[in-house]
């Protein structure tokens, strides 16, 4: 599989500015907000959402100051919406690191996401940047639908397949959705060409989701067992739905009532874990995946070959073949 690293290589240099740029947005003259924004940059991840909007700028056109622009937008929500869901799920920790409110408190942290959105409010429309904010904002909305969305169907463990798609979809995939569409549309593309590339970074990142949703059950921790930890919170996800859409009422029964009362219980996570695998929950999921994956590479061939469609497909396969 192709490393990060070399797939980042169309675009190093502009990532590089970009960083820096990026810096300066955050930029306020509340000494407790610069010291907060300079711990979140220091933290920062893979870089994959700003490479998601060079590639595409790249294999649309040109990288202008509008995909600069476009990919510190993208950020500044991204950063905003994590700062929040460590609020709402309680969560110390962030990539390792210490979260924001486990440092701050609760309330600095819901104010610091709220400076950080609006950041990207004023990012786009002191640039007259209508048509990137419009793409984002879709995303910002679609993120706290699906947000919601699961947690109303995880109440009462009853989500069908066709809902978890809506919701992963909503979730997860707008987000990359919004990057590939604010990378085409700051290259100048035509609106089929940016609907086009909105397509393509949804599948994408529904087959990125879809993969975080098999390290639950294919990822060993220290004990030698998967970790089970979407289980433990409740979460409904695919391996796990197939498996009640494809067992007795009897067992359906039992599973439910281990992923509602007996979840931090290990020997019976563990016993549904194996139930799964051997239902063929793990195969399907896998299959979905790569169903997914397929139909983001799809897309690309309607494009010329460049090192963008090189790198944008190389990131696609790294996305579904990742270990972490």
């Amino acid at each position: 599989m192709t490393s990060l690293q070399e797939i980042r290589e169309p675009i190093h240099e502009h990532l590089e500015i970009f960083e820096k740029k990026f810096r300066s947005s955050m930029k306020s003259s509340v000494p407790l907000l610069d010291k907060i924004t300079h711990y979140i940059i220091k933290r920062k991840g893979k870089q994959m959402r700003p490479m998601f909007v060079f590639l595409t700028a790249g294999l649309c056109g040109n990288i202008n100051d509008s995909t600069y622009r476009a990919a510190s937008l993208i950020e500044l929500l991204h950063t905003a919406t994590l700062v929040h869901d460590d609020v709402v799920d309680d969560s110390n920790l962030r990539r390792g690191f210490f979260s924001i409110n486990a440092l701050w408190k609760n309330k600095i942290a819901v104010l610091v996401g709220d400076y950080l959105l609006s950041k990207g409010l004023l990012l786009a429309l002191e640039s007259d940047e209508a048509n990137l904010l419009k793409i984002v904002s879709n995303a910002a909305r679609e993120m706290s639908e699906g947000e919601l969305m699961q947690i109303e169907k995880a109440r009462r463990l009853d989500i069908k397949e066709d809902i978890y798609f809506t919701i992963i979809r909503k979730k997860t995939a707008s987000l990359i959705a919004s990057c590939c569409a604010c990378g085409a549309a700051s290259a100048g593309s035509e609106p089929a060409t940016i609907e086009k590339m909105r397509l393509f970074g949804e599948y994408t990142g529904i087959a990125f989701q879809i993969k975080d949703d098999l390290f639950d059950y294919e990822f060993l921790n220290l004990t030698g067992k998967p970790n089970g930890t979407d289980i433990k919170d409740r979460k409904m996800t695919l391996p796990l739905i197939f498996t009640l859409n494809n067992t007795s009422l009897t067992e359906k029964r039992t599973i439910i009532n281990t992923v509602k009362n007996h979840n931090s219980d290990a020997g019976k996570v563990s016993e549904l874990i194996d139930k799964v695998n051997k239902t063929g929950g793990i195969r399907y999921t896998k299959d979905k995946m790569l169903e997914y994956r397929q139909k983001a590479l799809q897309i690309l061939n309607d494009f010329s070959e460049s090192n963008y469609k090189t790198a944008l497909e190389q990131l696609v396969i790294f996305t579904t073949e990742r270990n972490k």
